[in-house]
C-alpha cells in the first residue's frame, strides 16, 4: 500500500531496531518498544505493520492476540501505535491504522480492541459502545473495540498477552 509518499507494509525480518526507535522516539520512553519485543519473543504478534519513507520506517502499528474466555475468537490488541515526532500529524498513523485492518479484516480478524482516546480512534470505527460486552483488564472510559465482521465475539472476558501484565 502507499499513502502518499509513505509505503505500508507488513514488518520485515530486520526491521524490529527501526520498530523499537519509532517507540522510543513517539512515546519519550522505552516501555512500548519493551512492549513490542516481548509480544515479538512470545509469539503474539498477529501482525505488525510500518509505514516506510524510502528505506526509513517513520511509523509502526502492533497486533497482538486476545483470547476471550479462554478461546481464540479472531480478536485483537492495536498496542502500540507510534510515529516519528517529526513525521506526527502528516496522516501516518491513520494510514497505518486504516491499512492495518484491511489486511487483518482480509485474514479473518473479527475483533479489535484499543484503549487510548476516543476522540482519536472514534474516527476509525472503534467505540466505547462496542467495548462494553466485554470485561478487560483496562476497562473504562478510554477502552474501545471494532468488530470487523459478523463473526465477532458479542460478549466475554478479554485476556491481553502476557506482557501486557508484565509491563511495570
Amino acid at each position: 500500500m502507499n499513502a502518499g509518499g509513505i509505503v505500508l507494509r507488513p514488518a520485515r525480518n530486520g526491521d524490529a531496531d527501526a520498530i523499537a526507535a519509532v517507540h522510543r522516539a513517539a512515546f519519550g520512553a522505552s516501555g512500548e518498544a519493551d512492549l513490542v519485543a516481548a509480544l515479538s519473543r512470545d509469539g503474539d504478534i498477529v501482525l505488525s505493520m510500518v509505514a516506510a519513507s524510502g528505506d526509513t520506517i517513520v511509523g509502526s502499528a502492533v497486533y497482538s492476540r486476545l483470547l476471550i474466555d479462554g478461546a481464540n475468537k479472531n480478536a485483537i490488541a492495536l498496542a502500540p501505535v507510534g510515529v516519528l515526532p517529526e513525521r506526527q500529524r502528516q496522516g501516518i498513523g491513520g494510514a497505518l491504522i486504516r491499512g492495518s485492518h484491511r489486511v487483518l479484516a482480509a485474514s479473518g480478524e473479527s475483533l479489535i480492541f484499543v484503549l487510548g482516546d476516543p476522540a482519536y480512534y472514534s474516527r476509525f470505527g472503534f467505540s466505547q459502545d462496542a467495548a462494553k460486552a466485554y470485561q478487560t483488564p483496562y476497562d473504562g472510559p478510554h477502552m474501545m473495540a471494532l468488530k470487523l465482521g459478523g463473526n465477532a465475539p458479542e460478549r466475554g472476558a478479554v485476556a491481553y498477552a502476557k506482557a501486557f501484565a508484565d509491563l511495570a
